[in-house]
């Protein structure tokens, strides 16, 4: 099974070093190994891959902090103050998730267009505006997963809290965010894994080339009818995930104990 899922990987690392550009390979044994692809990414003109890594880079880190943030305080609000409406805000939240988020594409592209009608800076074309569809998409499932964490915290810690004279903030900072650090790293890792790699929503969002991303920027390597040029497209793939990689190492203690944080009471 490791074989199974690692010989894709290998391919694709052939390929990058492949001088043809080509995916069909004579051997899996490299006999002329190339850096010309790698070259291309850098010298060309015409291809700002480094601006691609770049707005990747910010708006998956935006993407991020602003859902555990939002989402660790929607959560706290969810699960231990009292307030009219949060039964149907909850159940709310749960039912949107249940409907593909591609049902909304054709919704979600007129309303971002009539927004930049009045408000261009965050309208269609614009990497806030794209910012801002990306939140809307993944609030309700990092509010549940953190709910469910913040629902095992027991409530005794809030109580001796308001004892010692806390207010609801300076719980919520105090207690809860310290002890859901390891569930909130995995939520800021996932928002940011799955806003580095999505390509439809910011396929019909960037036009212009210097705001792509680089999943986007890359498909014009492959997109075309007459332009299967598979070697800078394997090259930039590498490259693109060394970011992933060293933010998955790093986090990687966190990621362990947050994967089943709130899976057991107490």
């Amino acid at each position: 099974m490791c074989v199974f899922a690692l010989f894709p990987l290998y391919l694709v690392v052939l390929s990058s070093f492949n001088p043809t550009g080509s995916l069909n390979l004579t051997s899996f044994v490299p006999r002329e190994i190339s850096f010309e692809n790698y070259k291309m990414l850098f010298s060309s003109p015409k291809i700002p891959f480094l601006s691609w890594v770049k707005n990747s880079l910010i708006i998956a880190s935006v993407v991020a902090i602003s859902s555990v943030v939002i989402g660790a305080a929607s959560a706290f609000a969810f699960s231990r103050l009292k307030f009219k409406g949060k039964k149907f805000g909850i159940q709310l939240l749960l039912l949107v998730q249940m409907f593909p988020s591609i049902l909304a594409l054709s919704a979600v592209y007129v309303i971002m267009e009539r927004v930049y009608s009045f408000a261009p800076s965050i309208g269609l074309g614009t990497q806030a505006g794209l910012i801002l569809v990306y939140l809307g998409g993944s609030m309700g499932v990092n509010i549940w997963v953190l709910k469910g964490f913040v629902d095992s915290i027991p409530a005794e810690l809030d109580e001796a809290a308001k004892i010692d004279g806390a207010s609801e903030v300076q719980t919520f900072w105090l207690i809860f965010v310290p002890l859901a650090s390891p569930v909130l790293a995995v939520v800021a890792l996932l928002s940011f894994i799955g806003t580095f790699n999505e390509f439809i929503l910011a396929r019909l969002f960037l036009v212009d080339m210097e705001s792509r991303t680089v999943a986007v920027g890359l498909q014009q390597f492959i997109g075309g009818q007459y332009s299967q040029n598979w070697g800078p497209f394997a090259a930039g793939s590498i490259l693109a995930s060394i970011p992933i990689v060293i933010i998955f190492l790093s986090l990687q203690k966190y990621i362990v104990s947050g994967l089943t944080a709130g899976s057991v009471k107490g």
